[in-house]
């Protein structure tokens, strides 16, 4: 896995997908902003995608920390989690709070080993 490196550092994201807004092809409302890191490539060839937890409002942009990267075992697409500077969550809030899309995928959260 290669994205390892933005494991806690501090990210600048943008979001394409708010809080609240609805999927353009399934319809489904977002419980979380979603975005991307600008200028990154990830395996499925487009920018690397970002879940932004702990920010409840729409934003069109954020500046955050990502603690952890949630590995897709049977697509090539990792998401980043990045949170709100002083915030964390465990796995398995990290989990329920994704499960909207992660449900369809096999995955790991992975996080940086002290």
């Amino acid at each position: 896995m290669e994205n390892k490196e933005y494991l806690n550092k501090e990210l600048f994201i943008k979001i394409d997908r708010p809080f609240g807004s609805k999927h353009p092809k399934h319809g489904f409302i977002y419980p979380v902003n979603y975005g991307y890191v600008p200028n990154t490539i990830s395996g499925d060839g487009e920018e690397l995608d970002a879940y932004l937890l702990g920010v409840f409002e729409p934003v069109s942009e954020y500046n955050g920390k990502c603690i952890a990267i949630i590995h897709r075992t049977n697509d090539n697409d990792d998401k980043l989690v990045v949170v709100p500077v002083d915030k964390s969550y465990t796995d398995e809030q990290i989990d329920a709070l994704t499960e909207f899309q992660e449900q369809f995928f096999e995955h790991i959260i992975v996080r940086k080993k002290d």
